[in-house]
C-alpha cells in the first residue's frame, strides 16, 4: 500500500526544508503584516515569514510520489482534486505576496474579486463533477436531503466556505495545523478504496505537523493563505468526491464556528448600528479565538484547547461514520 508512505515522507520532507523556505523567505523580505485591529499582543509577530505553506504544499506532493509511481490506472479525480488545491493555493500565494508588497497602497486582493476568483474555482470543480457522472446528491443520518442543482450550489459553498473558514481560523501559531491533522483522521481512517485520497490526506497531515514544528508558538514561520486556502479548499473536495460531506462537517466544526462567529460579529453589528445607531459586539474581537485573547487566555491555552474540541469533532466524526456508513 504506497499511499501509506505518504505521511511519514510528507513529515521528513516539511522538516527538512522547512528551515530553508524560512531563510528563502526571509531573504526575499515577505514578513507578514499584522493588522492594528488585531490583538496588540500580535503586534511583535509583525516581520515573520509568511507563504509557509509552501512547504505543506511541497511535502503533499512529494508524500504522493510512492503511490504515484507505483499506481497503473488514471486517476482523473486526483488531478482535478490536485488542480483545485492549487488553484487556492496560487490565489493564496498572490494574496500574501501583494499584503507584504502592495501596489499602490493596496495590500492583498480586495475581497469581492477574492470571493468570486474562489467561488469560480469552485463551480468549475462542480460542473466537472456533474459532467463526469459523479453521484451529486447528499446524504446525512441515513437519508438523503439534497440532490441534483441543490447539491451543486452546496458543494460550491461547502468548497469556498470551508477554504474561507481555515483562512479566518489561521489567525494564532499552530492552530490551523493541528486542527487539520484532526479533520483529516475521520476520512483517512474510512476511506478504503480511494487510494490516492488517502494518500493525499495522509501526506497532508504528515506535512502539517512537519509544519508545526516551525509553527508552533513562537512561530516561525505563518503558512498565510498559500497553505489555509490551499487546505481549506482539498478537504472539502475530497470529501465531496467521496460523500463523506457530513463526516468532514462534524470533524471540521470548530474551523465552521470559528469563521461563523466573525460572520456572526459583522452580522449582529451592523444590524443594531442600523436600529439604534450604535453597533453592538457579540464578541469582544471575532474570530473566536481572538475573543479569548482579548479576555485574557494565553495564546498557547487557546491553541491547545481548540485542539482538543477538534479533537473530540473528529471523534464524533468516527462515531456518525460507524453509525451511518456514508460510504455504502
Amino acid at each position: 500500500m504506497p499511499e501509506l508512505y505518504a505521511f511519514p515522507l510528507a513529515f521528513a520532507v516539511s522538516i527538512v526544508i522547512g528551515p530553508f523556505i524560512i531563510k528563502i523567505l526571509a531573504r526575499v523580505k515577505m514578513g507578514q503584516k499584522i493588522s492594528e485591529d488585531g490583538p496588540q499582543s500580535h503586534q511583535a509577530k509583525a516581520g515573520t515569514p509568511t507563504m509557509g505553506g509552501l512547504i505543506i504544499l511541497l511535502g503533499v506532493l512529494v508524500g504522493l510520489v510512492p503511490y504515484l509511481s507505483t499506481t497503473r490506472k488514471d486517476n482523473p479525480d486526483l488531478t482535478v482534486v490536485l488542480a483545485l488545491m492549487f488553484a487556492y493555493c496560487f490565489l493564496g500565494f498572490v494574496d500574501d505576496y501583494l499584503t507584504v508588497r502592495p501596489i499602490k497602497g493596496v495590500r492583498g486582493i480586495s475581497s469581492k474579486p477574492k470571493a468570486a476568483l474562489q467561488i469560480l474555482f469552485a463551480a468549475g470543480f462542480v460542473y466537472w463533477m456533474s459532467v463526469t457522472g459523479h453521484d451529486m446528491t447528499l446524504s446525512a443520518f441515513g437519508y438523503t436531503i439534497l440532490s441534483g442543482i441543490w447539491y451543486q450550489v452546496f458543494a460550491v459553498i461547502f468548497i469556498a466556505g470551508m477554504a474561507n473558514f481555515v483562512n479566518i481560523t489561521d489567525g494564532l501559531d499552530g492552530l490551523v495545523s493541528g486542527l487539520a491533522v484532526a479533520a483529516c483522521f475521520p476520512m483517512v481512517a474510512f476511506l478504503a478504496g480511494w487510494d490516492g485520497f488517502t494518500a493525499i490526506l495522509l501526506g497532508l497531515m504528515g506535512a502539517c505537523i512537519g509544519f508545526l514544528w516551525y509553527n508552533a508558538n513562537p512561530a516561525k514561520v505563518f503558512m498565510g493563505d498559500t497553505g489555509s486556502l490551499a487546505i481549506g479548499s482539498v478537504l472539502p473536495a475530497i470529501a465531496i468526491i467521496t460523500h463523506f460531506e457530513m463526516v468532514l462537517i462534524i470533524a471540521g466544526l470548530v474551523f465552521i464556528l470559528d469563521g461563523l462567529s466573525s460572520a456572526l460579529q459583522w452580522a449582529v453589528f451592523k444590524f443594531t448600528r442600523i436600529t439604534t445607531g450604535t453597533g453592538k459586539r457579540v464578541f469582544l474581537k471575532s474570530p473566536v479565538h481572538h475573543h479569548f485573547e482579548m479576555a485574557g487566555w494565553p495564546e498557547q491555552k487557546i491553541v491547545i484547547r481548540f485542539w482538543i474540541v477538534g479533537i473530540m469533532c473528529a471523534s464524533m466524526a468516527i462515531l456518525y461514520t460507524i453509525s451511518y456508513r456514508p460510504m455504502q
